[in-house]
C-alpha cells in the first residue's frame, strides 16, 4: 500500500481502538468498577466520530486519486495502439475493477443504424460469448434517445425500469450506461451492470466512465478514419505499383515495336534474357533482334504484320554472344489499341534454358526415385561411384507367380502383373522410398537414400503394410482367378549406394550384405506375410506390432537371423 493508504488504515484502527475503549469504560462504570467525569466519555465519543469522518474523507480523497490515476492510465492505453480490440478489452477490464461491475459492454452504431457489441467483458477478464449477452435494452434505448447517462441503484424497484422484460428476466440491479459521442454525434454507449449488489455505482464512477467514454469515442473514430485512410492508401499504392511494374514484375520478356519496327518499350526480363541493355534495344530495329535469335524469324514477323494474326509457341535454340546457347519460346502478336487498331507488334520471350536443364536432371532419376525425392535432388552433385550409407531395404515379390503365369495368356498376364506392380510401386513412393528395380514379379526398394530420412525404417514398415492392404483392395474388383499375394522382407544395415553404368545408361543401385538379408527374408515369407529382421524390430518396436517366427539361415552367416512377422502399426 502507498503511504496515504497506510494513513487511512491507521485511522480506521484508531477509530476501532477509541470505540473499544469507550465501550469498555461504559461497561466498567455500569459495574461500579470505574468512575470518570461524564465529559471525558463525551469527548472520547466525539473523538471517535471525528476519526470516522476523517477516515471517510480520506477514503473519498483516495478514491478520487485512484480514479484520476485510472483515467490517466486509460488515456495512455487508449492512445498506445490502434489495435482497439486489445486496447478496449484492457480498458473495460479496468473499468470493471474500479466500479465493481460484473460485466461491461461497449457498443457502436453500425452502418445499418443497429447497435453492435464491440467489447463484452466479464468480471474474470474474459470475453463473453454472444449466448451470455444479457443487458437492459430499455436503459440503452433511453441513453440513445436522450443522449444522457443513466444510473440506477436497483433496477428491480426503479419505476423507470422495474417492469421491463430484460430487467426482470436477467435479474438486473445496479446499472450504469453512458453515451459515446464524437463531435456531438452519438455513436454508441458503454454499459455496465451488477446483478447482485444494489447502489453500486457512485457519482465518482459515473464521472470516471463519462471521461473514459469521451476518450474511447475519439479513439474509435480515429481508428475508423485511420483504417479508411490506410485502405485507400493501400489501394492507390497497389494500383501505382501495378502500373509502374507491370513489365518488370513478370518473368517473360516483353518488347513492343511500332509500325516501323522500331522498339518502343522493353522490360527488365527482356534485357536479362537477351543480355542486351535497354539503351541498345529502345529505338533499334525489332527485325535485327529477331535475326540474331533465328534466321527464320524475320519471315514470321512479316507474316504477323501481313495477316494481322499472332504467331505463338515458337520454340528455338539460339546462340547469344554473352550467354551462349539458350532455349527460348517466342510469341509474336499484333499490338492493338482498345479500339482494335493495330499500332505495331509485341514480342514475348520466355527463357526455357533452365527448364530444359531441370528436365534433363529429372529424367535421370524419374524411373527409380519418388517424385518427392526428385524435387530435393541436384543431379549435378551425383557422380559415378558409390558411398556407404545406412538404409532400410524392402524386397517384395508375388507368391507362386511362375505357376500363375503358366496358365495365363501373355496379354492378360502382363496386364495383371502391371496392376500388382503398380500398387507395390505406389506404396513405396507414397513413403518417398527409392525403387531400385523391377525384376519380373519382384520389386526392390530402399529408404534413407539419396535423401536422408530419420524415420526410414518406419517408412519401410508403413510401405509394406500399405502394399498388403492395397492388394486386398485390388482383389475387390478383380476375378478370383487373378487374386495374387505379395510376400515381403525388410532389413536395415549398411550398403554401398551409387551410380553404376555409363553416360548412355545409368543405374542408381544398392549392394551389400544388408540387401541380401532383406532378399532372404522375402524368400522365406508366406503369402501376404511381412518378415522383418530383429534389427528392424528393435529400431521401431514402439511403433509396430510383431510376433516372433523361426530364425532363418542366411548364407555366409554363422547363426540364423532372428526374424519377426510385422502385424501392424501401434
Amino acid at each position: 500500500m502507498t503511504t496515504f493508504e497506510d494513513s487511512i488504515s491507521r485511522l480506521g484502527q484508531t477509530a476501532k481502538t477509541i470505540r473499544s475503549r469507550v465501550q469498555e469504560y461504559e461497561t466498567r462504570i455500569a459495574d461500579g468498577e470505574l468512575s470518570l467525569p461524564e465529559d471525558v466519555l463525551d469527548e472520547l465519543q466525539q473523538l471517535w466520530a471525528t476519526v470516522i469522518v476523517l477516515q471517510e474523507s480520506a477514503q473519498e480523497v483516495e478514491e478520487e486519486r485512484r480514479n484520476s490515476q485510472a483515467l490517466a492510465e486509460i488515456g495512455q492505453v487508449v492512445n498506445s495502439s490502434l489495435n482497439l480490440t486489445t486496447v478496449l478489452n484492457e480498458v473495460m477490464d479496468m473499468l470493471i475493477q474500479l466500479t465493481g461491475a460484473q460485466r461491461a459492454f461497449l457498443m457502436q452504431r453500425g452502418g445499418n443504424g443497429e447497435m453492435q457489441i464491440e467489447v463484452a467483458r466479464d468480471w474474470d477478464r474474459t470475453t463473453m460469448e454472444p449466448a451470455e449477452y444479457a443487458f437492459s435494452s430499455t436503459v440503452i434505448e433511453q441513453v440513445l434517445a436522450s443522449g444522457d447517462a443513466v444510473v440506477t441503484t436497483n433496477a428491480q424497484i426503479d419505476p423507470r425500469f422495474s417492469g421491463k422484460e430484460s430487467v426482470v428476466a436477467h435479474h438486473l440491479r445496479s446499472i450504469m450506461c453512458v453515451p459515446l459521442k464524437v463531435k456531438g454525434s452519438l455513436t454508441g454507449v458503454i454499459y455496465a451492470d451488477n446483478k447482485v449488489r444494489e447502489g453500486l455505482f457512485t457519482e465518482q464512477h459515473l464521472a470516471l466512465v463519462l471521461a473514459f467514454a469521451n476518450q474511447a469515442a475519439v479513439a474509435l473514430e480515429n481508428a475508423r478514419l485511420f483504417a479508411s485512410v490506410r485502405q485507400t492508401l493501400d489501394e492507390v499504392t497497389e494500383l501505382k505499383n501495378l502500373m509502374e511494374d507491370v513489365f518488370s514484375s513478370i518473368a517473360s520478356g516483353v518488347i513492343t515495336a511500332n509500325q516501323q519496327d522500331q522498339i518502343t518499350l522493353c522490360n527488365q526480363a527482356a534485357e536479362r534474357i537477351l543480355a542486351i541493355p535497354e539503351d541498345q534495344l529502345l529505338g533499334h530495329s525489332l527485325e535485327q533482334i529477331l535475326l540474331s535469335l533465328g534466321s527464320d524469324l524475320d519471315r514470321k514477323l512479316k507474316e504477323v504484320k501481313d495477316t494481322d494474326k499472332p504467331c505463338v509457341g515458337l520454340e528455338l535454340q539460339s546462340e547469344l554472344e554473352k550467354r551462349g546457347s539458350i532455349d527460348l519460346r517466342l510469341n509474336l502478336t499484333p499490338l492493338k489499341t482498345t479500339e482494335g487498331e493495330t499500332r505495331g507488334v509485341a514480342l514475348v520471350l520466355d527463357d526455357l534454358t533452365e527448364q530444359r536443364h531441370l528436365e534433363g536432371q529429372r529424367r535421370l532419376f524419374e524411373r527409380m526415385v519418388s517424385p518427392a525425392v526428385i524435387d530435393q535432388l541436384d543431379p549435378d552433385s551425383l557422380q559415378l561411384g558409390g558411398h556407404i550409407a545406412d538404409i532400410t531395404t524392402l524386397f517384395a515379390d508375388i507368391r507362386d507367380f511362375t505357376k500363375f503365369s503358366g496358365s495365363t495368356k501373355p496379354e492378360m498376364l502382363m496386364k495383371v502383373l502391371n496392376r500388382y506392380m503398380a500398387v507395390a510401386a505406389q506404396s513405396v513412393l507414397n513413403e518417398e522410398g527409392t525403387i531400385d528395380k523391377f525384376d519380373g514379379d519382384a520389386i526392390m526398394a530402399w529408404f534413407n537414400a539419396p535423401i536422408p530420412q530419420p524415420d526410414h525404417t518406419l517408412r519401410a514398415a508403413r510401405a509394406a503394410l500399405s502394399l498388403i492392404q492395397a492388394v486386398s483392395d485390388v482383389h475387390k474388383d478383380m476375378p478370383e482367378a487373378f487374386h495374387l499375394s505379395f510376400r515381403v522382407g525388410i532389413h536395415i544395415g549398411e550398403a554401398l549406394l551409387g551410380l553404376v553404368g555409363t553416360e548412355q545408361r545409368l543405374d542408381y543401385t544398392a549392394i551389400g550384405d544388408s540387401v541380401n538379408i532383406a532378399k532372404r527374408l522375402q524368400e522365406h515369407a508366406s503369402e501376404g506375410q511381412i518378415l522383418i529382421s530383429k534389427a528392424v524390430r528393435d529400431r521401431i518396436k514402439d511403433n509396430i506390432q510383431t510376433k516372433p517366427v523361426s530364425p532363418i539361415p542366411v548364407e555366409g552367416k554363422e547363426k540364423p537371423v532372428e526374424v519377426f512377422e510385422l502385424i501392424g502399426l501401434r
